[in-house]
C-alpha cells in the first residue's frame, strides 16, 4: 500500500492549528525534561481545564458523575486523569497510556569527588543510551534534594541563558589511537561518564592576603638577618640553627598549606551550592538528580517540518494522549490518560506500570462514583480499550540495512500503530487481536487520520517493548500506537510535525469512537 505524504494534504486552517499545537508541544518539552516536571506541567494545564485530585474530591464527599474531571498523582512521576463518561465503569474505559521517562544519566548516591583540580559528578546512566552519544554536549541537572528536615530543595542549572552548563569529556583525536580502536559500545565506558562541574579551588577569607604577607615577612628576615651576621663569621652556628628551624617551620607550614588546599575544588562546588541551595555533601545520599541535554526544544529543517529535542521518547506519545485528553468533551465511555514512569527499565518500581497505582486509582474512582466492588473492578479493567502510546523507529535511509522497507514508519505518513513488538519471535510482545486493529482502522478512517503501520527494523535486528503487555494482562484491548522517530534514544531526538499533529487527531478520535 502506497500511502501519501499527509503535509500534501493540509489545508490552511489545519497548517495553523498543527503550528499551535507545535508550539505548544516544545513548551512542554522544555518546562518537562523529568518524569517529575512531566507531572508537575501536566497537572498544571489539567486544573487549568477544571480536573481536581482525587483527594479534593473525596474531602468533599462528592460523588462522581458523567463530566467530572479527576486526576491522581503516584510520587510525582506517574499521572492518571479521568473524564467521567455517560456509561457506567464496569462497561469500561477508553485509556491512552504513554511513558514519560526517557533515557539519561542518573547521580551516584556518592555522586561528588575532585581528581586532579578538577570537580566531577559521578553518574550511572538510566535507559538505553549508546554512551559515546552523551560527551561533549551540553548538560544540564534537573531533580530534587530532599534534606533530613523533610523540606526538598529543587535543582535546574543549564537551562536559562545565563546559566552555567556542565559536561562530559573525551579523549582529544591526537591521543586517541587506541580509543579508536575500541567497538562503540565501549569507546566510553559507563564509568567514565563523570560530569565535569568546576575547577576553580576555594580560596578561604585571608589566605591570600596570608601568603603575600609571609612573602614580605620572610623577605625582610632574610635582610634582617644578613645584616646582623658578624663578618668573622663568629655567629654561624646560630645562623644555622635558625636556618633549619625555619625550613622545619616551613616544611610544617607548607603541609598545612597543602592539607588545606587538598580538594579545594570540591569544596568550593559545595560552598556554592550551600550558598545558593543550603544543601551538603551528604544531602546527595536522598537526592534524585538527573543529568539531560541543556538545549532547548527546536524546529529542525530549513523548511521547518521537524521537531528536535531531547526525551521525544516518549513524550511526544505523553503531550498528545494528554492534549487530546484535555480538549474530549464528556463521552459515553470514561476517558483516561495515563502518564507513567519507569518503562525505560522495564515499567518497575511503585512509579512504573507493573505496579499498581493504576489499579488502585480506577477502584478509588469507583468507590467515589458509588460503583465499586471488586466484580465491577474486574469488569471495568477487562472490557477498557487502550493504546498503548510509544514511539516507533522512523526509517533512515543512511541506515537501509536495518529496515524492511515494507513494514517501516516513514515521516510525513501519520500514526504508527504495532501490532507487535517485541524482539526475534515476537518475545514480549502484546500482539494485538486482528479485529481490535479492524475496529481501529475504521475508527481514523471515519475520523481522516493518517495513519500507518510498521515494525521496529528487520527481523533480528533488534527490538524493544512498551507498557502494551502490561495492560493487557487485565484482558483488556490493546495496541501499540505512536511517532516515529529519528535518532531515537539519543540525546537529541526528532519528529515530524505532520506525525505528532496526526497523533493527537488520532487520539481524540480513540477517545469520541471507540
Amino acid at each position: 500500500m502506497k500511502q501519501e505524504n499527509v503535509w500534501k494534504t493540509y489545508s490552511e486552517e489545519q497548517t495553523a492549528e498543527l503550528e499551535n499545537l507545535m508550539s505548544a508541544y516544545k513548551a512542554f518539552l522544555d518546562a518537562g525534561k523529568t518524569e517529575r516536571e512531566c507531572v508537575r506541567e501536566a497537572v498544571r494545564l489539567a486544573r487549568a481545564r477544571g480536573y481536581v485530585s482525587l483527594e479534593e474530591a473525596q474531602k468533599a464527599g462528592r460523588k462522581l458523575a458523567a463530566g467530572d474531571k479527576i486526576y491522581a498523582v503516584c510520587m510525582n512521576k506517574t499521572l492518571a486523569l479521568f473524564h467521567i463518561g455517560e456509561r457506567p465503569l464496569r462497561e469500561g474505559m477508553r485509556i491512552l497510556g504513554a511513558h514519560i521517562d526517557s533515557p539519561r544519566l542518573d547521580l551516584k548516591q556518592h555522586p561528588l569527588y575532585e581528581d586532579t583540580g578538577l570537580a566531577y559528578l559521578d553518574t550511572h546512566y538510566y535507559g538505553g543510551v549508546k554512551k559515546y552519544q552523551w560527551v561533549t554536549i551540553p548538560l544540564a541537572i534537573h531533580g530534587i534534594v530532599a534534606k533530613k528536615d523533610g523540606t526538598t530543595v529543587e535543582i535546574c542549572i543549564g537551562e536559562q541563558a545565563d546559566d552555567p552548563v556542565v559536561f562530559i569529556s573525551d579523549l582529544l583525536i591526537h591521543l586517541a589511537a587506541e580509543q579508536m580502536e575500541k567497538k562503540a559500545r565501549v569507546v566510553i565506558e559507563g564509568e567514565n561518564l563523570d560530569v565535569l562541574i568546576g575547577s576553580r579551588p576555594l580560596v578561604q577569607a585571608g589566605e591570600a592576603a596570608a601568603d603575600a604577607s609571609g612573602a614580605e615577612g620572610g623577605a625582610a628576615q632574610e635582610s634582617a638577618g644578613t645584616a646582623a651576621c658578624p663578618s668573622n663569621g663568629a655567629g654561624e652556628p646560630e645562623k644555622a640553627q635558625n636556618r633549619t628551624q625555619d625550613e622545619t617551620q616551613d616544611k610544617a607550614s607548607d603541609e598545612a598549606r597543602e592539607k588545606a588546599q587538598k580538594e579545594a575544588v570540591k569544596a568550593n562546588i559545595l560552598a556554592i551550592l550551600k550558598e545558593k541551595y543550603d544543601i551538603e555533601e551528604e544531602d546527595f545520599l536522598s537526592a534524585e538528580l538527573e543529568i539531560v541535554p541543556a538545549d532547548r526544544a527546536r524546529d529542525c529543517g530549513l523548511d521547518r517540518s521537524m521537531i528536535m529535542a531531547y526525551g521525544q521518547d516518549d513524550r511526544v506519545c505523553g503531550y498528545t494522549s494528554l492534549a487530546a485528553q484535555l480538549d474530549t468533551q464528556t463521552q459515553a465511555y470514561t476517558c483516561c490518560c495515563l502518564l507513567v514512569d519507569k518503562e525505560e527499565i522495564g515499567s518497575v518500581g511503585a512509579t512504573g506500570m507493573q505496579s499498581r497505582f493504576f489499579e488502585n486509582t480506577v477502584a478509588e474512582l469507583m468507590e467515589c462514583a458509588g460503583q465499586y466492588s471488586e466484580l465491577e473492578l474486574r469488569r471495568c479493567l477487562s472490557a477498557s480499550r487502550m493504546l498503548s502510546s510509544d514511539v516507533s523507529a522512523a526509517y533512515d535511509p543512511l541506515y537501509a540495512s536495518c529496515f524492511e522497507k515494507k513494514n517501516s514508519a516513514y515521516f510525513g505518513k501519520g500514526l504508527v500503530f504495532n501490532k507487535y513488538t517485541g524482539s526475534r519471535g515476537k518475545s514480549g510482545s502484546n500482539d494485538a487481536n486482528a479485529e481490535y486493529m479492524a475496529a481501529i482502522r475504521a475508527m481514523l478512517e471515519k475520523h481522516q487520520v493518517a495513519f500507518q503501520t510498521a515494525e521496529l527494523g528487520r527481523v533480528d535486528v533488534g527490538g524493544g517493548g512498551t507498557i502494551a503487555y502490561i495492560s493487557a494482562l487485565y484482558g483488556m484491548e490493546v495496541i501499540d500506537s505512536g511517532v516515529a522517530v529519528l535518532n531515537m534514544h539519543a540525546p537529541m531526538e526528532v519528529t515530524s510535525k505532520a506525525d505528532v499533529y496526526e497523533a493527537y487527531k488520532g487520539y481524540r478520535a480513540f477517545l469520541q469512537e471507540a
